[in-house]
């Protein structure tokens, strides 16, 4: 993880144990390393696990991007990922690149592959909105 990016490790990512190997506003790789605690009632990755995945990573890279044009950040308003292989352990890597950014909006799309020989299990598609201001609640 980016040591000037701890806010990257916590929350809903840090409890899947999602690790950032890159990140920039170009784009994101993230890794997981899979065991029993991400599997549904068949013993393979339960989808949402992907879909977390392909969320964390687009919307990662799309906050860098919009923090750089002025904006205050993201949020994800669609995101359509397809599952290719099971999984049941191993370590995965999601690669976030950029499709479209605009002023409102932007389309990212991100790649899940095994590490251990580069096959692809997932692929999604993460629309976001640019945010001009935003409050945390609180």
């Amino acid at each position: 993880m980016s040591p000037e990016l701890p806010i990257l490790d916590m929350g809903f990512t840090s409890h899947l144990g999602v690790t950032f190997e890159e990140v920039s506003a170009d784009g994101c790789v993230v890794r997981l390393d899979v065991d029993e605690r991400h599997h549904q009632p068949m013993g393979v990755i339960h989808g949402g696990v992907y879909c977390a995945l392909v969320e964390t990573a687009a919307s990662t890279a799309g906050a860098m991007w919009a923090i750089e044009q002025g904006r205050a950040g993201v949020v994800g308003v669609a995101n359509s990922t397809d599952f290719f292989r099971p999984q049941r352990s191993g370590t995965l890597e999601a690669r976030a690149t950029p499709v479209h950014r605009g002023r409102s909006q932007q389309v990212w799309q991100v790649t899940v592959n095994r590490l251990a020989d580069g096959a692809l299990v997932a692929r999604g598609q993460v629309r976001l909105h640019n945010l001009k201001g935003f409050q945390p609640p609180g």
